[in-house]
């Protein structure tokens, strides 16, 4: 294939803008791979140009707070798992970072030895790093894309940016939006391909998680079932109430079960959700012979005991057992 046909191959020397430009404005281009169509979306709907100075564009203090504090829980969260990165890929001279969806960098783990580098490419706290104002990269091009972007090297829309290889991993809140970006990236570069496409299956793990903490943690004190499909979609993760009605899903649940963005409105049965209405029962006298078989349980077999918990006498109790067809062993 003509390298300047095909985005992922190295643009010769000088020739990086142009490539850009003739994929970029190729029908064909646009339809064949994801680092076309980004670069399509920059040129033409973003209006930037690839050889134009690089532009560094950041939020002033006031804004960088007010945007961590609108992250709140998950920015917290996401600290743990920010310095296993480090601890792990700072050797390789990888920067680990956090950004919203409007592509500003919120937090940071840099290796001391590239601050320098990373500094003067712009790629620090409170920068601009969204598609429309960077063209494409690992951070900007994985909110529009909304899944694991690898931009190696030239694949970047800017000349000036093309001395990265950053890998981007979307992560979604609680309700199954786009909340934030974690993103690694290097400046070196002796970061073969192959070992970029590694790191970005580690930071993809990574962003799930973030996701799954999260979720847990604003679900904190309910049941938390996990469904069916875990895998490459992330944690299918459900919150479950004391009344086994299903009030939220990971965004990996809701794609896996079929739920839309309302989904969760109201709460919904759990049966209905997991499709087992059947073994579950529905209908009081289900719910009943459910409780009568959770206390027997508890209480080891023990009716009097089981009879207490449920406020009944112990004859009721075996009155009901019967009738429900409700045994004690």
């Amino acid at each position: 294939m003509d390298k300047k046909a095909d985005p992922s191959a190295a643009a010769p020397s000088g020739a990086h803008a142009d490539v850009v430009r003739e994929v970029a404005l190729s029908r064909s281009g646009a339809a064949r791979s994801t680092i076309a169509a980004s670069w399509a979306r920059s040129l033409t709907t973003h209006g930037l140009a690839p050889d134009a100075p690089r532009r560094d564009v950041r939020i002033d203090v006031s804004g960088l707070l007010q945007r961590r504090e609108m992250l709140g829980r998950m920015l917290e969260i996401s600290n743990p798992v920010m310095d296993r990165l480090h601890a792990s890929l700072s050797l390789a001279g990888c920067s680990i970072f956090l950004c919203d969806t409007g592509g500003i960098v919120l937090d940071q783990r840099t290796p001391e030895a590239d601050e320098g580098v990373f500094r003067a490419a712009g790629l620090w706290q409170g920068a601009d790093w969204s598609e429309s104002t960077q063209g494409t990269n690992g951070i900007g091009t994985c909110i529009a894309e909304q899944r694991v972007i690898t931009v190696y090297r030239d694949q970047h829309f800017r000349d000036s940016n093309t001395v990265m290889t950053c890998m981007g991993a979307p992560v979604f809140d609680e309700e199954g939006e786009l909340a934030a970006v974690l993103d690694v990236s290097s400046c070196r570069s002796d970061l073969t391909q192959p070992f970029a496409t590694l790191i970005a299956q580690t930071v993809a793990d990574a962003a799930r998680q973030i996701e799954a903490d999260h979720f847990q943690s604003v679900f904190s004190g309910r049941r938390i079932v996990r469904g069916r499909g875990d895998g490459q979609r992330g944690a299918v993760l459900f919150a479950v109430d004391a009344d086994d009605l299903v009030i939220g899903a990971t965004r990996a649940a809701r794609q896996v079960y079929s739920l839309g963005p309302d989904a969760f409105a109201t709460p919904r049965p759990a049966g209905d959700v997991f499709g087992d209405s059947d073994q579950r029962g529905v209908g009081l006298d289900s719910a009943e012979r459910r409780e009568l078989k959770r206390a027997i349980a508890r209480a080891d077999g023990n009716m009097a005991a089981a009879a207490r918990a449920l406020g009944i006498s112990r004859a009721t109790l075996y009155r009901r057992m019967e009738r429900l067809g409700v045994t004690s062993g």
